[in-house]
């Protein structure tokens, strides 16, 4: 078996912790991402990420991006690459995008991975060139330092496809779980649910964000809470998510809570813009 060279579409959160995995790892990765400042700025974050995971032994010590992270705006400039991971944002206009774009590019047989958080696979699959090569690898944030994968096979995904997708998660350290198609697949179909109820539950009063996330970790033993977790998401992301599952299910458990609605209006996504359901640095929002 060849050398993985890897290529991520997309060099946002979720693309940089991509990149600082693989190049952990010693695999190359080309970023693609049709931003500038996006391509720079990750280039940074990919080595502090590197940093701090060696710091916690979740990499090897002597693990370095030198020579094995590029950057390019083409998507075209994947052509070589053994696997494709696509990580844009929650909209399967932009998605559908990209994987048509990046499947023309690469060679037959080339595993597709989409990171998406509820689209289902075969939907996405349909705007590539080959909907044999797309599956899903739903990562978790920061994947460099959270083991598990949940691998979605696609109804018209190939077995070679998987199982080459497979060795690569192997080759990172990873621990895929296989599951079947649909929307949300398993995580997601729960976890989204869980993290809106909460919301609700601050909404109208019955708890605060704290005695919520409090009584999942001191009662149920998880290890953070389901605003504290959707904090770490991106409660932009959370709310892209929601919608996706509300428009393929149906269901209202799905419905965005006008507490997350207004949270991401005001530019309060969590974690990355320093306030959410929590304020981060400065204690609680």
């Amino acid at each position: 078996m060849s050398e993985p060279t890897l290529a991520v579409i997309g060099a946002g959160t979720m693309g940089a912790g991509l990149a600082t995995l693989a190049v952990g790892h010693g695999v190359p990765v080309l970023l693609v991402d049709d931003s500038a400042e996006a391509r720079a700025r990750a280039g940074d974050v990919v080595r502090q990420n590197l940093r701090m995971a060696q710091m916690l032994g979740k990499l090897p010590a002597e693990a370095s991006a030198d020579g094995l992270l590029e950057s390019s705006a083409d998507l075209r400039a994947a052509a070589g690459a053994t696997v494709v991971v696509e990580c844009v944002v929650e909209r399967p206009e932009v998605k559908a995008a990209v994987l048509a774009g990046v499947s023309a590019a690469v060679a037959p047989g080339t595993p597709l991975l989409t990171n998406t958080s509820a689209i289902p696979v075969d939907e996405l699959a349909g705007s590539a060139a080959r909907p044999s090569d797309v599956l899903g690898a739903h990562f978790m944030n920061p994947p460099y330092l959270i083991e598990g994968v949940e691998v979605v096979r696609g109804p018209r995904t190939a077995p070679e496809v998987l199982e080459r997708a497979l060795d690569l998660l192997s080759r990172l350290g990873r621990t895929p779980v296989v599951v079947g198609d649909g929307p949300g697949f398993v995580i997601n179909r729960v976890l989204q649910r869980m993290i809106n109820e909460a919301a609700s539950i601050v909404q109208e009063g019955l708890a605060t964000p704290e005695q919520v996330d409090a009584l999942f970790t001191s009662c149920l033993g998880h290890r953070t809470g389901p605003l504290a977790t959707g904090d770490l998401i991106g409660l932009d992301n959370v709310v892209d998510t929601l919608h996706v599952l509300h428009e393929r299910t149906g269901s209202d458990g799905y419905r965005p809570c006008r507490l997350l609605l207004e949270k991401v209006e005001q530019g309060r996504f969590g974690r990355k813009t320093g306030s959410g359901f929590y304020a981060y640095g400065t204690g609680m929002a």
